[in-house]
Parts: C-alpha cells; structure tokens; sequence
C-alpha cells in the first residue's frame, strides 16, 4: 500500500509522485440511477439507499453534429447516455455515464476511450485528442481562464472509427449507487475497475447492437494500465475480442520504480526523459539524438550505477555524462550521483527564474508558490491547471449542446476516488493488485490472438509514464507472429503530447496504419 499511496493521487491523468488535497467535501447532488434505455423509463430508477438520495440520470440524448476534416465536412451524431452497473443479484449498483461519436454506415469500426487516475473522466481524449472537437490545455502558455471553446478537431479519429468515451464511477457524472464502503470493494480497485468496466463496454455492443463491428480500445495513462487488462478479461471471460488497442502515455509496471537504492531501473527510466526536455529546449531534440541518449541508458550507464559509489570512476563518468544531458549544475548532479530523481529535477532546473517543471511535461512551467520550501508544496502545474478548461468546456456540451440535463457534480479529476482507490478488495495482490502491472496481460492477450495489433505511444518529456518503461517492457516480449503487431513510437511532448499539434498529427497517422492493418 506505500507505494499506492505514493502513485495514486498524481494518477489522476497519470502517474507520479504528487500530493493532492488532504480533505474533501462529499457532493450531496452527484449523481444516481439506472440504464433508462435497458429499461425502458424514460428516465433512471434510483437505487433506494437511505445514504443516497439523489437525482436520477435523464435518458441518453442524441443530436446531429458537423466537423471540417481537409476541407470535407464529416456528419456525426453525438450521443450522451448511461449504462447500468448491475451486480450478481440484479441490483443496479452504479451508472456510468457515455459520450459517442457516431457516423451513419456499414462496416465503420468502434472505439472505446477510458482516461486514468483513478479518478479522471474520459474528457481529456475526448476533447484534448481524439474526438471531433478540441479545447486547447495541457500546453506550455496555456491558462486555465482562456475560452474554453471547443474546435474542430484535425487530429480527431472520427474519421476512421466510432468513437465511445466512457467515464467509470466516480468521474464525470458517473457514480455508485451504494455506500462507500461497498464502492470501494465494488469499483475502486484494479480487479473490480476492471471488470465492471469490460462489462459496462460489453453492454454498450449489445445495446448499440455493434458485436459485429470490428473493435479497439484507447487508454490513456492509468488507462493504459486498464487497457491490456480489459482487452484479456473481455477475451477471455465475456466473450469479445479486440482487434486491437492504443495505449497512450500508458502506466503498465508500476514496480519498475521500486527499490531506488538497488535496482538501476527507476534511473534508466527517467533519465532519457529529462535528456529529451534538455536537448528540446536547446532546438537539438529528434530522433537520432534521443537514440543516442537511449543507447548510452542502456549500457554504460545502468553499468556504472550497478558499480556504485565505492568505484570512483564510475561516479565521475556518471556525473559528466549525466550533467550533459541533463544541462543541470553539476554540482546538483553529484550531489545526486547521477540519480536524478524527479521532484527535485523539477525545482531545480527552473529554480533561477522562480517556476517548477510539470511531471507530466518538464518543458511546461508555472511559478512556485513556495519557493523557499525545502520540497515542493503546491501541486503539478498541468495537473491542476487542466480542470477548469475541460470542466467547464464539458459540461457545456453535455448539457447545453446535447440537451441531456443533469445538475449533479462533473468530475474532470476526483482526488477523492483517488484516496478511495485500494490495491485489491480480496488482499490477492499479487494476482490482481496494481503493483503488479498489467504487462503479463498485454502478453497474454497478444498471444491468445495472432491478428490483434498494439500501439504504445509516449511523449519524449514526459516524467509521469516514461517512455521507457515501455520501451524495455516491449523488448522483453517473446516475439509472437509479427514484430510490428506491438509497437512503440515516441513523439515530441510530455504525457499529453497531443496538446502540440504536429505531435498529434503523428499520432494519428501511426493509429490509421494500425486500424488499415485490419
């Protein structure tokens, strides 16, 4: 649990070491109800609970809307709804709230999109990457006062596939419909988050009546840690196979950043990281540069940190090394033997002009509240920045753009879903908990169907999901069929690269090879 308790509360988009607020406040109108369209109502019938007493979801709600993509205009309905969570005896124990994109047409695959955290909504693929509209965040410049007004999207998928967002319980407007306590048992954790969630995905097929339809699944983050869970547990239990999934700044072996006095790992992982914000912010950031810094990550310097402090030679090669691609004082870095860990990288490299770097984008600043504090005391500048734009910007669409009411509380990012969250509901950590990651699945699922294709793509800065975990995870995999079914690619950018347009651009080509593939 320590180390839950380290990752969790900077998860809420990603992963990392943050603090979040301490106290919260219990919404008293966050939301309650049922499937109106299983049912038949026209509206949700609550789940009578003298703890809960909230208004019901309204029925999905459905309107036509236009994109501009290469100068062609692309019609789509936009659809937002619920879905039920029922458990083993039919009781309805949770709504989970929807939003999709679709387009009129045979054979148009689906796609279905699930943030991270736990605790974050699906608003940040949604309007930040892959749906048909955009609200610019996450970006070096960007403030959370500028016009949250949604765009036509270039670097949406629509054009290619459907698109299903979907909030689990405890963001958007998603909630459970039984105590905390039971909630906790229910939904927040790794085996229960992921097996309501195959099921809530599962349901939406049959409902839509798109079983047939060719099918991928997109997660970001701590999503990207759902993703190849999912994936197995729909193979494998409920029947459904997808074609294939995108795993986006994805959070995959937590236990990689174990053990920092011994193992070189949680080094190798982030240095190449603050090398590509360093070689970025002097213009020299590409391709061959950061093959490069991954080349020398790899060999002499995980063999001089396995030497350690008593080999003088190594510690010397190590600073020398590391102060050139970290462009930091040297004397930091030999007071930190090489070993830069994140936080204090984050105040330091920016320590002159008064600002602190964002783990989830070191290249994107804001300024230290608490300048003189010995550790940082305020939280990442993305992180908090984010809510309001995409908070506000969602809201407007679901209930004035679409029409589907609901005066409940909209989670962008829950801290307190976060604090809820636990490693496993039945002490089975090693099988089901979060330490573990989902790797053995994204083996597993990979293996159990030849056809079935996998992207994992990154941002060069980003210092919450580094690039290369993925990267060595990968390299250990057995090949199985095709060296191309599994793929890691790298774009300019932290753990929202595709806040940067070119970057997303590149993301979207890669994703429309992968889909053509089937």
């Amino acid at each position: 649990m320590n180390m839950l308790k380290n990752f969790l509360p900077a998860m809420m988009l990603a992963c990392g070491l943050l603090v979040a607020p301490s106290t919260f406040a219990k919404d008293p109108e966050a939301a309650k109800a049922g499937d109106a369209a299983k049912s038949g109502d026209k509206t949700d019938k609550p789940h009578k609970d003298d703890e809960i007493n909230l208004p019901p979801f309204p029925a999905d709600k459905t309107v036509r809307q236009s994109v501009t993509l290469d100068g062609r205009e692309l019609k789509y309905d936009a659809t937002v709804g619920s879905l039920s969570v029922i458990d083993e005896k039919g009781k309805t124990i949770a709504s989970v709230m929807f939003t999709a994109y679709t387009v009129p047409g045979a054979n148009r695959p689906v796609t279905f999109a699930l943030n991270g955290g736990p605790g974050a909504a699906s608003v940040y693929l949604n309007l930040g990457a892959i749906g048909p509209k955009r609200v610019q965040f996450g970006a070096e410049g960007d403030s959370p006062s500028d016009p949250a007004t949604p765009i036509d999207n270039p670097g949406t998928w629509l054009s290619f596939t459907d698109l299903v967002f979907i909030d689990p319980v405890g963001t958007g407007f998603s909630y459970a419909q039984v105590p905390e306590e039971e909630a906790k048992k229910r939904f927040y954790n790794p085996k229960s988050d992921v097996e309501y969630l195959s099921r809530v995905i599962f349901d939406w097929l049959v409902k839509n009546e798109r079983l047939t339809s060719r099918k991928y699944l997109v997660g970001e983050s701590y999503g990207g840690f759902r993703g190849p869970r999912i994936t197995h547990y729909l193979q494998t239990q409920l029947g459904v196979a997808m074609n294939g999934e995108v795993l986006v700044s994805p959070y995959l072996d937590p236990g990689a950043s174990n053990n920092r006095d011994l193992s070189p790992l949680p080094w190798m992982l982030t240095l190449p990281s603050i090398s590509a914000a360093n070689l970025e912010r002097q213009g020299k950031l590409n391709d061959a540069a950061m093959a490069s810094v991954v080349e020398y990550t790899r060999t002499e310097y995980v063999q001089d940190l396995l030497k350690g402090p008593a080999d003088a030679q190594a510690v010397e090669r190590i600073v020398k090394r590391v102060t050139e691609l970290s462009g930091l004082d040297p004397n930091f870095v030999r007071r930190s033997g090489g070993r830069l860990e994140t936080q204090a990288y984050l105040r330091e490299v920016y320590r002159s002009e008064g600002k602190l770097g964002s783990r989830y984008d070191s290249n994107v600043t804001a300024y230290d509240p608490f300048p003189f504090a010995p550790v940082q005391q305020n939280n990442d500048p993305i992180l908090d920045s984010i809510i309001a734009p995409t908070t506000t910007a969602m809201v407007d669409f679901v209930t004035h753009t679409v029409g589907w009411k609901y005066s409940g509380r909209y989670n962008a990012l829950s801290y307190e879903v976060g604090n809820l969250w636990t490693d496993s509901p039945d002490k089975e950590k090693q099988a089901n908990g979060l330490e573990r990651g989902s790797a053995k699945e994204l083996r597993e699922s990979v293996a159990i169907d030849p056809k079935m294709h996998v992207l994992i793509v990154h941002g060069w800065d980003d210092l919450s999901c580094p690039f290369m975990a993925s990267v060595l995870i990968v390299d250990q995999m057995p090949v199985m069929g095709m060296a191309e079914r599994v793929q890691v690619k790298e774009y300019p950018g932290g753990h929202m690269f595709y806040s940067r347009p070119q970057s997303q651009a590149l993301l979207k080509s890669d994703v429309m090879k992968m889909y053509a593939a089937h």
